[in-house]
């Protein structure tokens, strides 16, 4: 009888990882934290945006909340992510752990480059890539210039990401902004891009300056596309913006040069994974568009 009664008994449940716990919320409000950030969000912004108050999201993001699974489904929807990509789903390939396991110790820096490489490498064909010439820039670098000329001389599609936006939701890109925000600008962003690769074999585009504050954007350019900085100086840029009749950089701002300056020492790091630079400071688009001319033959 005691054998039956012992045997009738349930099995004990295994022990729960109040630690592990601990650092599962913690990493859960860190990937968030940093979704937001790559969207150039506000915590305010997000909070509009998920239904979610701020001060609630704060607690998310620090870990000091479990949060259930629909205002995870909110956030994420509001982020424009998936919401496996929240959560993180561990992968059982060995392969994956120890490739995991590498990118762990390599700086940030270093971390760059591999991205970079693995998306160049593995990505779509090199040679495919290479028939779609992406120009980046601040405003004013000349990348119109410099890319219809180009366009016309390899007779190829031109293309202006910002006017593709602006077909796209039928508006202007003010409108746009007062409308739907920052966040809404780069979803359409991210969407024109993407129909762009799909409907261009070869062709010429300029984008946005501000497209490398949005990783998956900008590295979805990197991969697809041979990418061009063109780059300038503070002085030229604004110049340029105001010899075109835009005195907007400059109304209601004394520090607009400053400003431009710290723009660029900002997204220097970023602009230069461009796979070539071409430097228009000073220069004729001419003798511009011959540089990036022999760039483009030197890859064949």
């Amino acid at each position: 009888m005691e054998s039956s009664a012992k045997a009738d008994q349930p099995a004990a449940l295994p022990l729960i990882d109040e630690a592990a716990d601990a650092e599962f919320i913690q990493a859960l409000g860190l990937r968030v934290r940093e979704a937001r950030a790559r969207r150039g969000m506000s915590r305010k912004s997000l909070a509009l945006n998920s239904v979610v108050s701020e001060r609630y999201l704060a607690q998310v993001e620090s870990g000091e909340t479990n949060p259930s699974i629909m205002v995870l489904r909110h956030v994420a929807h509001a982020l424009g992510v998936s919401l496996i990509e929240l959560l993180e789903p561990q992968h059982s390939s060995p392969e994956y752990r120890l490739i995991s396991r590498f990118l762990e110790q390599l700086s940030p820096s270093r971390l760059e480059e591999a991205l970079l490489r693995l998306m160049r490498d593995f990505g779509n064909e090199d040679a495919s890539r290479r028939k779609r010439i992406a120009l980046v820039g601040l405003r004013g670098a000349g990348k119109s210039t410099l890319g219809r000329a180009l366009a016309s001389e390899l007779s190829l599609p031109f293309v202006e990401l910002n006017s593709a936006i602006e077909a796209e939701a039928g508006m202007s890109l003010n409108e746009i902004f007062m409308l739907y925000g920052q966040p809404g600008y780069r979803r359409l962003e991210r969407r024109c891009l993407e129909s762009f690769i799909a409907e261009h074999e070869s062709a010429v585009i300029t984008v946005g300056g501000g497209i490398v504050s949005e990783a998956e954007t900008f590295n979805l350019l990197l991969m697809n596309c041979f990418t061009v900085w063109v780059k300038a100086t503070p002085e030229e840029h604004m110049s340029r913006v105001v010899a075109q009749g835009d005195f907007r950089p400059m109304e209601g701002n004394t520090e607009a040069m400053e400003d431009m300056r710290r723009i660029l020492v900002a997204r220097e790091p970023l602009y230069s994974k461009a796979d070539v630079t071409v430097d228009t400071t000073g220069r004729p688009p001419e003798d511009c568009l011959m540089q990036l001319r022999h760039a483009l033959a030197a890859l064949k």
